[in-house]
């Protein structure tokens, strides 16, 4: 029988942790099966008001999120339109003020630097209070650290912490790595993932090698 995910919280009696793919709805985010978010200060629900900052759809960036991803309490992610144009003499968005200054309005964008989408890969895991930038691209497998700031992509299965975020460990050697790119487990059916629990779990690559 397939594990329904069609529900929006994963354990009765726990309204801290959400299926994220039930609770967004704007088309600009995506997020894959049994990625879970868990709040213990605000309604989980509100993920998409309170930590996805800045996502104004004249920019029309994409926030995408894989499956099995972990998401701690407080994670946010901030868009493009948190940034300014670098370029300019001046810091102050003054393109966003088209009404008061008489500017033309399609001319907003030019407030800021576009950094582009924020692309979360499969089975990552967010630590408590950190912080992806936009146009971050993390890997598949990583771990970002707690009040971790990500400003730059992250290698698949790297841990990475601190202000601004650097790596600070491989979790695998670069063969196991290769292989989970490989097998790709988080595509594979429920019931496969559910059979093979007991190989994925006991951190040897060796008994999945064989599937």
């Amino acid at each position: 029988m397939t594990i329904p995910v069609n529900k929006k919280y994963p354990r009765s009696n726990d309204n801290e942790t959400v299926y994220l793919d039930q609770v967004v709805s704007n088309p600009n985010i995506k997020v894959g099966k049994y990625t879970i978010y868990n709040d213990f200060e605000k309604d989980p629900a509100d993920f998409e008001k309170n930590n996805v900052l800045y996502h104004y759809p004249i920019n029309q960036d994409r926030l995408v999120i894989g499956k099995f991803c972990s998401i701690a309490c407080g994670a946010r992610f901030l868009f493009t339109s948190a940034n300014h144009a670098m370029g300019s003499l001046a810091n102050h968005t003054f393109p966003i003020f088209f009404e008061e200054w008489d500017l033309k309005k399609e001319n907003v964008r030019d407030a800021w630097d576009n950094k582009g989408d924020i692309v979360i890969g499969n089975d990552v895991w967010i630590g408590y209070d950190a912080i992806i930038m936009a146009g971050v691209h993390i890997g598949d497998g990583a771990v970002i650290g707690t009040r971790a700031v990500v400003t730059k992509d992250v290698p698949p299965y790297t841990i990475v912490g601190g202000v601004p975020a650097r790596k600070i460990k491989m979790r695998f050697d670069s063969e196991t790595v290769d292989e989970l790119l490989r097998l790709k487990w988080w595509d594979w059916t429920s019931e496969k993932i559910k059979k093979n629990l007991p190989l994925i779990m006991s951190g040897e690559i060796n008994g999945l090698k064989e599937l």
